[in-house]
C-alpha cells in the first residue's frame, strides 16, 4: 500500500472552520486573512511608546478546529525580505465552551497562555504573561475590514490595568 505523505503546511492549514461548531469558530474565524497593522508598544522601563508596523496573517488550522496567526515584519537581513517574529494559536475547547490561546515570540522570550471569551462587541483574552503578571488582550473593534487590539498588564492581580500595546489594522486580503 502506497500512501502520500502531506507537506507540513498542507496538513496544518485547513480550508475553513470545522462544521461541528461553526458559530463558535466565527469568533476568531472572522480574523482569517492578511492584515496591515500599525501598533504602538510601551517600554515600561523608560515610559516611551514605540511605533511598529507588521503584517498579521491568520488562517484556520488543525482540521478547522483552531485559528493560528503569525506576525511578520520587514527584514533587511533575511534573504526572504521578512522575518516571522511571533505566532499564536487559538483552539476552541467545546468541553469548556471557551477558547484556549497560546502565544509564542521566541526572539523576545515571550510565552503567554490565555483564555478567550466574547466581551461586548469584541473578544477578551485573559491570562498570564511570561513574567507571571496578569495580562488582558482585547479585540475591541472588529469589522470585516479592520480591527483594534489592546494589550493590558496588571501589577496588582487585576485590580488595575496598564495599557502597554495598541494595534490598529486593515485587511489587505
Amino acid at each position: 500500500m502506497t500512501t502520500t505523505v502531506p507537506r507540513f503546511s498542507d496538513a496544518l492549514i485547513a480550508p475553513g472552520p470545522t462544521p461541528e461548531y461553526p458559530g463558535r469558530m466565527r469568533r476568531f474565524g472572522q480574523l482569517v486573512g492578511t492584515w496591515a497593522a500599525k501598533g504602538t508598544r510601551l517600554d515600561e522601563t523608560s515610559g516611551e511608546w514605540r511605533e511598529r508596523d507588521f503584517t498579521w496573517i491568520v488562517d484556520f488550522v488543525l482540521d478547522g478546529r483552531a485559528v493560528q496567526d503569525i506576525e511578520v515584519v520587514v527584514s533587511d537581513t533575511d534573504p526572504s525580505g521578512y522575518e516571522t517574529v511571533a505566532t499564536a494559536i487559538r483552539v476552541y475547547d467545546p468541553h469548556a465552551g471557551l477558547w484556549r490561546v497560546s502565544y509564542f515570540a521566541p526572539k523576545t522570550g515571550e510565552y503567554c497562555h490565555l483564555v478567550a471569551t466574547p466581551h461586548r462587541n469584541g473578544l477578551r483574552q485573559d491570562g498570564t504573561g511570561t513574567d507571571g503578571r496578569p495580562i488582558r488582550w482585547n479585540f475591541v473593534l472588529v469589522t470585516e475590514d479592520s480591527y483594534t487590539w489592546e494589550g493590558w498588564v496588571s501589577d496588582d492581580e487585576g485590580a488595575t490595568w496598564l495599557l502597554v500595546e495598541h494595534n490598529e489594522a486593515t485587511r489587505i486580503r
